[in-house]
Protein backbone atom coordinates (compact mmCIF):
# COMPACT_ATOMS: atom_id res chain seq x y z
CA UNK A 1 0.00 0.00 0.00
CA UNK A 2 1.39 3.41 -1.01
CA UNK A 3 2.01 6.08 1.58
CA UNK A 4 -0.73 8.66 1.75
CA UNK A 5 0.30 12.15 0.70
CA UNK A 6 -1.88 15.09 1.56
CA UNK A 7 -1.63 18.82 2.13
CA UNK A 8 -3.89 20.39 4.76
CA UNK A 9 -4.42 24.14 5.08
CA UNK A 10 -5.29 25.09 8.65
CA UNK A 11 -6.95 28.45 9.34
CA UNK A 12 -7.69 30.26 12.59
CA UNK A 13 -9.95 33.16 11.53
CA UNK A 14 -9.70 36.48 13.29
CA UNK A 15 -10.36 40.15 12.70
CA UNK A 16 -6.92 41.39 13.79
CA UNK A 17 -4.88 38.33 12.83
CA UNK A 18 -5.95 35.31 10.83
CA UNK A 19 -3.59 32.41 11.42
CA UNK A 20 -2.66 29.92 8.70
CA UNK A 21 -0.56 26.78 8.44
CA UNK A 22 0.29 24.38 5.65
CA UNK A 23 0.71 20.82 6.91
CA UNK A 24 2.26 18.25 4.57
CA UNK A 25 1.40 14.63 5.30
CA UNK A 26 3.47 11.74 3.94
CA UNK A 27 2.30 8.50 5.51
CA UNK A 28 2.45 9.27 9.22
CA UNK A 29 5.09 11.98 8.88
CA UNK A 30 3.77 15.51 9.40
CA UNK A 31 5.82 18.49 8.19
CA UNK A 32 5.05 22.19 8.52
CA UNK A 33 5.55 23.73 5.06
CA UNK A 34 4.40 27.24 6.00
CA UNK A 35 2.97 28.99 9.03
CA UNK A 36 2.13 32.58 9.87
CA UNK A 37 -0.55 35.20 10.27
CA UNK A 38 -2.42 37.55 8.01
CA UNK A 39 -2.07 40.91 9.78
CA UNK A 40 -5.35 42.82 9.42
CA UNK A 41 -4.73 45.61 11.93
CA UNK A 42 -3.96 48.22 9.27
CA UNK A 43 -7.43 47.98 7.73
CA UNK A 44 -10.03 50.28 9.27
CA UNK A 45 -12.97 48.76 7.43
CA UNK A 46 -14.21 45.32 8.42
CA UNK A 47 -15.12 44.73 4.77
CA UNK A 48 -11.53 45.42 3.66
CA UNK A 49 -10.36 42.91 6.26
CA UNK A 50 -12.71 40.29 4.78
CA UNK A 51 -11.45 41.04 1.27
CA UNK A 52 -7.84 40.65 2.43
CA UNK A 53 -8.59 37.36 4.21
CA UNK A 54 -10.22 36.03 1.04
CA UNK A 55 -7.31 37.14 -1.17
CA UNK A 56 -4.56 35.80 1.12
CA UNK A 57 -6.25 32.44 1.73
CA UNK A 58 -6.88 32.14 -2.02
CA UNK A 59 -3.17 32.90 -2.56
CA UNK A 60 -2.21 30.13 -0.12
CA UNK A 61 -4.54 27.71 -1.91
CA UNK A 62 -3.04 28.65 -5.29
CA UNK A 63 0.54 28.33 -4.01
CA UNK A 64 0.30 25.10 -1.97
CA UNK A 65 -2.69 23.33 -3.58
CA UNK A 66 -4.09 21.88 -0.35
CA UNK A 67 -6.29 18.81 -0.53
CA UNK A 68 -8.39 20.00 2.42
CA UNK A 69 -8.97 23.08 4.54
CA UNK A 70 -9.44 22.73 8.31
CA UNK A 71 -10.84 25.79 10.06
CA UNK A 72 -11.61 26.69 13.64
CA UNK A 73 -15.27 27.48 14.28
CA UNK A 74 -16.14 30.74 16.02
CA UNK A 75 -17.05 30.19 19.66
CA UNK A 76 -19.93 31.88 21.39
CA UNK A 77 -18.78 34.54 23.79
CA UNK A 78 -20.54 37.30 25.64
CA UNK A 79 -20.12 39.81 22.79
CA UNK A 80 -22.47 38.92 19.92
CA UNK A 81 -20.92 41.56 17.62
CA UNK A 82 -17.47 40.00 18.03
CA UNK A 83 -18.85 36.58 17.19
CA UNK A 84 -20.55 37.94 14.07
CA UNK A 85 -17.28 39.51 12.91
CA UNK A 86 -15.40 36.27 13.54
CA UNK A 87 -18.07 34.36 11.63
CA UNK A 88 -17.63 36.69 8.68
CA UNK A 89 -13.84 36.24 8.80
CA UNK A 90 -14.36 32.48 8.85
CA UNK A 91 -16.77 32.80 5.91
CA UNK A 92 -14.20 34.72 3.85
CA UNK A 93 -11.59 32.00 4.41
CA UNK A 94 -14.10 29.23 3.67
CA UNK A 95 -15.22 31.01 0.48
CA UNK A 96 -11.61 31.19 -0.73
CA UNK A 97 -11.18 27.45 -0.26
CA UNK A 98 -14.50 26.62 -1.86
CA UNK A 99 -13.74 28.96 -4.77
CA UNK A 100 -10.91 26.55 -5.66
CA UNK A 101 -13.03 23.50 -4.77
CA UNK A 102 -11.05 22.60 -1.65
CA UNK A 103 -13.18 20.60 0.80
CA UNK A 104 -13.66 22.43 4.10
CA UNK A 105 -13.83 20.88 7.57
CA UNK A 106 -14.81 22.87 10.65
CA UNK A 107 -13.73 22.07 14.21
CA UNK A 108 -14.81 23.60 17.50
CA UNK A 109 -11.96 25.16 19.53
CA UNK A 110 -12.55 22.66 22.33
CA UNK A 111 -12.29 19.70 19.93
CA UNK A 112 -9.00 21.04 18.51
CA UNK A 113 -7.56 21.50 22.00
CA UNK A 114 -8.66 18.00 22.96
CA UNK A 115 -7.05 16.49 19.85
CA UNK A 116 -3.73 18.21 20.48
CA UNK A 117 -3.38 18.20 24.27
CA UNK A 118 -5.95 15.71 25.52
CA UNK A 119 -7.63 18.55 27.42
CA UNK A 120 -10.50 20.58 25.97
CA UNK A 121 -9.82 23.53 28.27
CA UNK A 122 -6.10 23.79 27.46
CA UNK A 123 -4.67 27.28 26.96
CA UNK A 124 -3.41 28.50 23.59
CA UNK A 125 0.11 28.37 25.03
CA UNK A 126 -0.32 24.72 26.03
CA UNK A 127 -1.57 23.87 22.51
CA UNK A 128 1.42 25.63 20.95
CA UNK A 129 3.88 23.87 23.27
CA UNK A 130 2.33 20.46 22.55
CA UNK A 131 2.55 21.07 18.79
CA UNK A 132 6.27 21.81 19.18
CA UNK A 133 6.65 18.39 20.82
CA UNK A 134 4.35 16.44 18.49
CA UNK A 135 5.86 17.83 15.30
CA UNK A 136 9.38 18.42 16.59
CA UNK A 137 8.90 21.89 15.12
CA UNK A 138 11.24 24.46 16.61
CA UNK A 139 10.26 27.54 14.57
CA UNK A 140 6.81 28.16 16.03
CA UNK A 141 5.79 31.82 15.56
CA UNK A 142 5.04 33.84 18.67
CA UNK A 143 1.55 34.71 17.41
CA UNK A 144 -0.79 32.12 18.86
CA UNK A 145 -3.16 32.56 15.90
CA UNK A 146 -0.55 30.78 13.76
CA UNK A 147 -0.18 27.86 16.16
CA UNK A 148 -3.99 27.67 16.46
CA UNK A 149 -4.18 27.30 12.65
CA UNK A 150 -1.58 24.53 12.80
CA UNK A 151 -3.58 22.89 15.58
CA UNK A 152 -6.68 22.90 13.35
CA UNK A 153 -4.70 21.16 10.57
CA UNK A 154 -3.23 18.55 12.94
CA UNK A 155 -6.65 17.96 14.52
CA UNK A 156 -8.07 17.36 11.05
CA UNK A 157 -5.29 14.90 10.29
CA UNK A 158 -6.01 12.98 13.51
CA UNK A 159 -9.77 12.98 12.91
CA UNK A 160 -9.46 12.03 9.25
CA UNK A 161 -6.99 9.22 9.89
CA UNK A 162 -8.73 7.85 12.95
CA UNK A 163 -5.39 8.16 14.72
CA UNK A 164 -6.79 9.48 17.94
CA UNK A 165 -6.32 6.46 20.10
CA UNK A 166 -7.73 8.06 23.17
CA UNK A 167 -11.01 9.71 23.79
CA UNK A 168 -11.24 11.44 27.10
CA UNK A 169 -8.33 10.49 29.30
CA UNK A 170 -8.72 10.45 33.05
CA UNK A 171 -5.24 11.92 33.53
CA UNK A 172 -2.15 13.13 31.68
CA UNK A 173 -0.46 9.85 32.56
CA UNK A 174 -3.24 7.90 30.84
CA UNK A 175 -3.19 10.22 27.81
CA UNK A 176 0.58 9.76 27.42
CA UNK A 177 0.26 5.98 27.82
CA UNK A 178 -2.36 5.85 25.04
CA UNK A 179 -0.51 8.25 22.73
CA UNK A 180 3.19 7.36 22.91
CA UNK A 181 3.63 8.08 19.19
CA UNK A 182 2.50 11.69 19.74
CA UNK A 183 5.06 12.49 22.43
CA UNK A 184 8.51 13.77 21.38
CA UNK A 185 11.61 12.56 23.17
CA UNK A 186 13.30 15.24 25.25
Amino acid sequence: MAEQEKIILGVDPGTNYTGYAILEVRGKVLTVAAIGVIDLRKYDSHFLKLKHIFQRVLGLVDEYHPDELAIEAPFYGKNVQSMLKLGRAQGAAIAAGLYREVPVFEYAPRKIKMAITGEGNASKEQVSAMLVHILRFRDMPKQLDASDALAAAVCHYYENQGLRKSGNSASWKEFIRKNKDRIADQ
